[in-house]
């Protein structure tokens, strides 16, 4: 009685959870909002301003004026600091300081684990991130009538999900927008990749869950299997 009184207590505990999220599925490299929104999220790497010359400098200014002036639509910029876990890699010099038949390397490869092992005692390492995420919202097309737009906007998040024709539609639209960040972004000198359905699973999986997933990692889509 006990135990079947925790699996309730757990399934409600998940059920008001997933109430709370505006995300309704992630799929085909695409996040479907509840409202029928669709979000892609890009993974941006970084430059140092400070190191580049004056005519570097300006031509990058330059570049993310246009950038800013050729988009017509909301963008999302989020920073992430994480604590850098390298639990894997000191694992992995251990493992390499038992195969080591040079005395001398193995001994340098000791030194190096306690020193990095002390580096990490004495102060944390963090790991930054910079994403950029890009909507697309049919009542913002304007190719689109304005009743045909919201009606669109006003359908249900299942029934979005069960019409692939629709969800094809946005996404086409979505790509477009897709291009264009990448393109002002590499006009910049920035490298640019989308996140794809296990990324973009593992980028949520991290934020709502910091404290597990810094010791569970998220299980692999492809061995995932939904029960229906």
């Amino acid at each position: 009685m006990a135990n079947k009184k925790n699996k309730l207590a757990k399934n409600v505990t998940s059920i008001s959870t997933q109430q709370y999220l505006d995300i309704a599925e992630i799929k085909e490299d695409t996040v479907i909002m509840k409202d029928g929104t669709l979000r892609a999220v890009l993974l941006i790497s970084s430059i140092n301003f400070a190191l580049k010359s004056e005519d570097e400098q300006n031509a990058i200014i330059s570049a993310y004026v246009s950038f800013l002036n050729n988009i017509d639509f909301p963008l999302q910029i989020v920073i992430q600091s994480r604590e850098l876990n390298i639990d894997k890699y000191i694992d992995d010099l251990k493992k390499r300081e038992k195969e080591q038949t040079n005395e001398l390397l193995k001994m340098q490869t000791n030194e190096y684990i306690n020193y990095i092992q002390e580096l990490i005692s004495i102060s944390k390492i963090m790991n930054k991130r910079f994403y950029v995420v890009v909507p697309y919202n049919p009542l913002s097309d304007k190719q689109k009538g304005f009743f045909s737009r919201l009606m669109s906007a006003l359908k249900p998040a299942v029934t979005i999900k069960m019409k692939d024709k629709v969800f094809n539609r946005r996404k086409i639209e979505l790509i477009h927008r897709i291009d264009n960040i990448t393109s002002g972004l590499n006009s910049m000198g920035l490298n640019v990749v989308q996140l794809d359905t296990q990324g973009l699973l593992e980028l949520y999986y991290n934020t709502y869950n910091p404290v597990t997933s810094a010791n569970q990692s998220l299980v692999d889509i492809e061995q995932l299997r939904v029960n229906k």
